[in-house]
């Protein structure tokens, strides 16, 4: 198989290309940039492009497939010169399908946690040895790419991202995967860009439900109302199973599950951890996995990159990152470090970077987001709100939309840094929340100084 990547650079696709090289395909590709980690890892593997930019002679008629990224445009010019060749042009999530048709699927779906969740069920799979396919957004300790295809294995195990397919393809790419086993961990509006309302959002998650396989398996989370209402729409038609929080105890900043009178120790925590957690323990008993097998396995998870991972630490204080950006990601979060260490203070600092989070008519859902930590402070940068075409906002916005008298609110990196360098750590943690760098500060090197 001959195979074109549009824009290998992407995250998702630099590694499917990787994955389809070494399932012994002949991949070429191209973009405009390419930045690290992919420009290395795909130069690693002979596919760098040789120069940057689009080259319409690249593609030519004996190609089997073009499979085309987000980051380029529908005038792009080697789009244009496939259509005219008549090519089979695929997004990834439709060419992730195409290789997986035939395997048992299982995709994690969810505003949020989904990562998080998709790590899990791996990390278990491969303790016990068991043959799969996957697909998941972030790195993951132990696993050399984000995705992996194979002839042999049975199973696919893939994170199921709501946002859109491709510049051509405006299905949202969970719509693809027709899985045999779903779960959904909650529903929060997000990508305001693309789906303007709640409705329209919640509209989404319908959709997938009705996409799973007939006389397959919804796994839910049943502290969402609207996911409960899915779920019961479906209960005909699918194996219908709601999960909560595992019980647990927390003792000496430790948390240990607690089953079947055996206590399994963990080094993930908070609810939100334990939910998924439980919902990943469902999904696993799907595939032949006991719940013992499955928490044994678990107490070596050390959770994904930028979720909740811990950066650096001292007797005094421990430094997370975590990726959350949204609203309901934001309070989890938040929540989840003060609960797991209540003998310290914490200090929780986010950065509005995404087209939702920097929407005037977004903030207000940011309300109460932070509240339960000791300090808060927010950092935007009024240049990103330019780049992106956004109205512009002001600090006094973002105070009233997050509803807290003693926020900090900065837009200069320079003066952030220094303010933080400043503060005592002394029994108190710093929780860093972004999608972003906090336009170019050194996030892991900022934390181990500060330590």
């Amino acid at each position: 198989m001959r195979v074109h990547f549009i824009a290998i650079g992407g995250s998702a696709m630099h590694n499917l290309a990787i994955a389809l090289h070494l399932k012994g395909f002949n991949v070429s590709g191209s973009d405009d940039e390419i930045f690290e980690p992919s420009k290395s890892r795909l130069d690693k593997h002979g596919l760098l492009p040789k120069q940057e930019g689009w080259n319409p002679k690249l593609i030519s008629a004996d190609l089997d497939a073009i499979i085309l990224g987000m980051h380029a445009r529908k005038d792009n010019p080697e789009l244009l010169k496939a259509q005219e060749l008549g090519i089979k042009i695929y997004s990834y999530p439709e060419y992730l399908y195409e290789q997986t048709k035939d395997k048992k699927r299982v995709v994690i779906g969810g505003s949020h946690g989904k990562t998080t969740t998709t790590a899990m069920v791996m990390h278990v799979l491969k303790h016990l040895n068991m043959d799969f396919d996957y697909m998941v957004g972030a790195q993951l300790d132990g696993f050399d790419t984000m995705v992996r295809l194979t002839h042999e294995a049975p199973i696919a195990v893939f994170e199921g991202d709501e946002y859109l397919s491709s510049p051509i393809d405006l299905t949202p790419k969970f719509h693809w995967y027709k899985p045999h086993i779903a779960m959904l961990t909650g529903i929060a509006w997000d990508h305001m860009n693309v789906f303007p309302t709640w409705d329209g959002y919640i509209d989404q998650f319908r959709i997938f439900a009705d996409s799973i396989i007939k006389n397959g398996s919804l796994i839910y989370f049943d502290g969402d109302g609207e996911l409960a209402k899915i779920a019961s729409t479906n209960e005909d038609r699918l194996n219908v199973n709601a999960y909560n929080t595992l019980p647990y105890k927390k003792e000496n900043g430790a948390t240990s599950i607690l089953w079947e009178n055996k206590q399994y120790p963990m080094l993930v925590f908070g609810d939100h951890n334990l939910q998924n957690m439980n919902g990943a323990r469902l999904v696993c008993n799907e595939l032949g996995i006991s719940d013992d097998q499955f928490l044994t396995a678990m107490q070596s998870f050390k959770g994904a990159a930028k979720r909740l991972q811990l950066l650096a630490k001292n007797q005094f204080t421990n430094v997370y990152l975590d990726f959350a950006h949204s609203p309901s990601k934001l309070a989890a979060t938040t929540s989840a470090m003060k609960q797991q260490f209540d003998n310290r203070k914490l200090l929780a600092l986010m950065e509005l970077h995404t087209f939702s989070s920097l929407n005037k008519d977004f903030l207000p859902q940011y309300k109460g987001t932070m509240d339960t930590a000791d300090e808060a402070i927010v950092f935007f940068n009024p240049k990103v709100l330019e780049h992106k075409k956004l109205p512009p906002i002001s600090k006094e916005d973002v105070l009233a939309a997050f509803g807290r008298a003693d926020l900090r609110v900065f837009t200069s990196s320079e003066e952030l840094s220094a303010f933080l360098k400043q503060q005592c750590y002394i029994n108190k943690n710093l929780l860093i929340m972004t999608s972003g760098n906090f336009s170019g500060i050194d996030i892991r090197a900022l934390a181990n100084e500060l330590v």
